[in-house]
């Protein structure tokens, strides 16, 4: 399994698994709103699709 890497803010990390990736970001999603929970959506979005590289920049 690969890891993922997510970009937001500019700031790139690496997970371990997509679960926790996902996690990480419905987490932040729920505890934020306005164009902070936009970005965090973005990449949360994308992590369900099942793409490894996700950044918080519309498609």
């Amino acid at each position: 399994m690969s890891k993922i890497t997510t970009v937001c803010y500019g700031k790139e990390d690496t997970w371990e698994t997509k679960e926790a990736a996902e996690q990480f970001f419905l987490q932040a999603m729920m505890g934020s709103d306005g164009s902070e929970r936009e970005r965090y959506t973005n990449i949360y979005i994308k992590l369900q699709m099942g793409l490894t590289y996700c950044t918080d920049e519309k498609f």
